[in-house]
């Protein structure tokens, strides 16, 4: 019978992600600018400029990454903190089953699933980000891939199906994490079908933070969010959003007057901002919203 050669890298070369009940985490700076792509399939090269910053996103052969691919950063992000919140050793190598991969993020496990996760793997690899960034008074322009590279370290002897697979995150990234320059996000996040929703749970976010809300121009969300989108097409998008009450943890308004949305945090503080903001003469969530985040928090109650 053929026996497997021993494992000769040391176990420390690597981090097994094994913690199945890890929140969703992700990192503050790329919840900041858009470095994914809302399309499928888009291989334009993406200029966003903002207070003296520019990102520039250079597509691969096979397309940028997009914000569904951004779940391997989420995945390995959160395995990775709650890993050090435990007192274990990381590193910027994970390794991870494909399986877990799949069920943590919400994915189906079919055969399909597992070939759409190379195609994933592929374009983080492809994609790359400049940036500007000043250090000690001096700017400079940097370059790097959204993981430094990828392997299949098993496959199934049946189907050939990547079983376990190992990533290198970039060096920039592992040190966000060390860092804790991260933030939990509701694992509903992952039920999230539309790359434009969750691109705007990621900022609401970043800027509401603690706070009990968060109100924007919607000419700056839409430059904050990357999409390709007409400041038109994209306000109709919002707006049905808004009403939805879809949005996990968060109730908007959309003031058409002002040209503004407002979001609320869940809380007695974000109801009092909301009380207030009517009676400012403001618009206010609306009343499905209300209905759909009621529903939602009395389905989470044991």
């Amino acid at each position: 019978m053929t026996q497997l050669a021993p494992d000769r890298r040391k176990q420390g070369d690597f981090f097994v992600a094994d913690i199945l009940d890890a929140s969703p985490k992700d990192d503050t700076a790329s919840m900041e600018h858009p470095l994914f792509a809302l399309r499928a399939g888009d291989k334009r090269v993406r200029t966003y400029e903002r207070n003296g910053n520019t990102v520039t996103v250079l597509p691969g052969a096979t397309g940028c990454a997009t914000i569904h691919d951004k779940d391997l950063w989420i995945y390995c992000i959160s395995q990775l903190v709650e890993a050090a919140n435990r007192g274990r050793e990381i590193t910027p190598t994970v390794r991870f089953t494909a399986f877990d991969f799949l069920t943590v993020t919400n994915r189906d496990t079919s055969g399909r699933a597992y070939e759409r996760m190379g195609e994933m793997l592929r374009r983080l690899k492809g994609t790359v980000i400049e940036t500007n960034i000043e250090t000690n008074g001096q700017r400079e322009r940097r370059g790097f891939g959204l993981i430094d590279s990828w392997r299949v370290v098993e496959k199934s002897p049946d189907d050939e199906r990547m079983v376990a697979v190992e990533v290198d995150l970039p060096r920039w990234l592992f040190r966000s994490i060390e860092a804790k320059q991260v933030l939990t996000l509701s694992r509903s996040y992952f039920r999230l079908r539309k790359p434009l929703d969750r691109r705007i749970y990621e900022l609401t976010r970043k800027h509401c933070g603690e706070q009990p809300s968060w109100r924007v121009s919607l000419d700056v969300l839409h430059q904050k969010s990357g999409s390709a989108d007409a400041l038109r097409n994209f306000r109709g998008a919002i707006k049905a959003l808004a009403e939805s009450g879809e949005l996990p943890d968060y109730l908007m308004a959309y003031d058409e007057a002002r040209d503004v949305v407002t979001f609320y945090a869940n809380g007695p503080k974000a109801r009092i901002a909301e009380a207030r903001d009517m009676l400012a003469g403001r618009p206010h969530a609306s009343l499905k919203a209300h209905e759909t985040a009621h529903i939602r928090k009395a389905r989470k109650r044991p």
